[in-house]
């Protein structure tokens, strides 16, 4: 795509976020300093326990010449869908392509741990002129964050360093930012300085001597380390307690050390991204907290379950297409921890985690897979009675294994298409009271038996920090949970 282009679609979405300020019918966050300013989304004044769900499209040009776009060769598409986990805790968080741990949080300073995805990467399938040079990845960086805060804005240092093994380079970005709040809408403009290690440099805008003798045409270089600048703007409006959009920019200056490299064309990298989010939990409502019955709060659930995996789709399995796959023969056996967020009228909101032990026979090594998501739980009631009848939930979120499982790699070599560690997560669960059958007296009162589908998925390949996935597996599984 030519600069211009995307310099329209930037103005496109400047014109979209003053809009929102201007009195729109959208609801935006901006983020605090961050590690991606441009895909990181953080709403100041959301309250300590916070879930939100949601998404954004993300614009951006490649620095490479010939090539457009930021989007992957697997979807040959102009722009990248990405699904936002987000939470806000006293110690924990998620803020898109950033999660962590508050190290230390006053009013004027603050201290994270953090994880923060990186995108460039460089395809070389896309042009015939990399023809000889190898490909350059994403990766997920790991550092610290410190930042300083004030009625004058804030500045803050973020260190990160390849977790992956990838570029095996450092980061400094060093970035000011200031914030003005309306009663619905914010607007947070920030300029950064960032300082790129070698190894980082040359990984992404270098050319080896081997590469280069490998392409005939493209002369060997090295950058070493180097700086360069990055200016945007976050805006927020807020829709409603619940609902938020967002629109992003920024504009990275680079420096002559990364244009005088045989294989980049572009001396400014425009990037933008807007998307929307939905909040759960009592904290956000303060009518909620008042409805919220006493005997609830603090309530929390542990399950246990068990299970083989399936031969057909997430929604068949739901129909009731319940074989085992035909090709791989193997089992799940989990434990999930569950907190009520939201103690609803009709539905209830759960945040949820559970880790897995894939149990992978002698296909290859048994793996742990560690499953972060949000669970809506309705119940059904006899219209006879009032009694509890039986419970359904549908779950979303992310999820990370530690080895792609057997059963993905199996279809997707069928297909020719790639995996990944960490994908999207699904589940669903119906599940009867045991106190309908067994009494209301015993340890099993508050327990519930059924079944719940595991699946994880790449969202049809159209996710870059979900490997652009297309496909997954299903996994039916026994449980019994308690409430406590």
């Amino acid at each position: 795509m030519p600069y211009h282009s995307v310099r329209a679609r930037i103005s496109a979405v400047y014109a979209f976020a003053l809009g929102l300020v201007g009195g729109g019918h959208f609801m935006v966050s901006p983020p605090a300093v961050a590690a991606n300013p441009v895909t990181e989304i953080i709403a100041e004044e959301v309250p300590e326990g916070t879930l939100a769900l949601g998404m954004g499209w993300r614009w951006a040009d490649s620095p490479y010449t010939g090539l457009d776009y930021v989007g992957s060769v697997e979807h040959d598409n102009k722009s990248d869908l990405m699904p936002f986990y987000f939470y806000e805790g006293r110690y924990l968080f998620a803020h898109g392509s950033t999660a962590g741990v508050h190290l230390l949080d006053s009013e004027n300073f603050s201290l994270d741990a953090l994880i923060a995805y990186r995108f460039d990467r460089l395809e070389t399938e896309w042009d015939e002129f990399f023809d000889g040079i190898e490909d350059r990845e994403q990766s997920l960086d790991g550092g610290f964050r410190g930042a300083l805060k004030g009625d004058w804005g804030s500045v803050s240092l973020a260190w990160v360093t390849d977790m992956q093994s990838r570029h095996e380079g450092d980061e400094l970005d060093l970035t000011y930012r200031y914030r003005w709040q309306g009663e619905k809408w914010s607007l947070s403009p920030f300029f950064s300085y960032l300082h790129w290690s070698d190894s980082l440099a040359n990984y992404y805008y270098g050319v080896t001597a081997k590469e280069s003798d490998a392409s005939g045409h493209i002369p060997s270089y090295q950058p070493g380390s180097t700086e360069f600048w990055r200016a945007g703007l976050n805006t927020s409006y807020r829709w409603s307690k619940r609902m938020r959009l967002f629109a992003n920019v920024s504009l990275d200056k680079l420096s002559d050390e990364i244009t005088d490299s045989p294989i980049v064309d572009e001396d400014y990298l425009p990037s933008a991204m807007v998307g929307l989010a939905y909040a759960f939990g009592n904290v956000i409502d303060d009518a909620a907290v008042r409805r919220q019955r006493p005997e609830r709060v603090g309530e929390w659930s542990w399950r246990a379950n068990y299970g083989y995996t399936a031969e057909s789709t997430f929604h068949k399995v739901h129909r009731g297409d319940v074989r085992r796959n035909d090709d791989v023969h193997t089992y799940l056996a989990g434990a999930t921890l569950g907190k009520l967020a939201l103690d609803g009228r009709r539905v209830d909101v759960w945040g949820k985690l559970s880790v897995n032990r894939r149990l992978e026979k002698d296909y290859q090594e048994d793996f742990w897979e560690i499953n972060p998501y949000i669970m809506l739980m309705g119940t059904g009631y006899s219209p006879w009675s009032n009694r509890e009848v039986f419970r359904y939930g549908f779950g979303y979120g992310f999820s990370y294994a530690e080895k792609v499982p057997w059963v993905e790699q199996v279809k997707q070599e069928k297909r020719d298409k790639n995996t990944s560690h960490f994908l999207n997560y699904l589940e669903a669960q119906v599940d009867f009271p045991l106190r309908n059958t067994f009494g209301s007296r015993g340890w099993w009162k508050d327990c519930y038996a059924g079944l719940t589908i595991v699946h994880r998925s790449g969202i049809f390949g159209r996710v870059d920090i979900l490997g652009n996935v297309s496909g997954g597996s299903d996994v039916l599984t026994g449980h019994l949970e308690c409430k406590r």
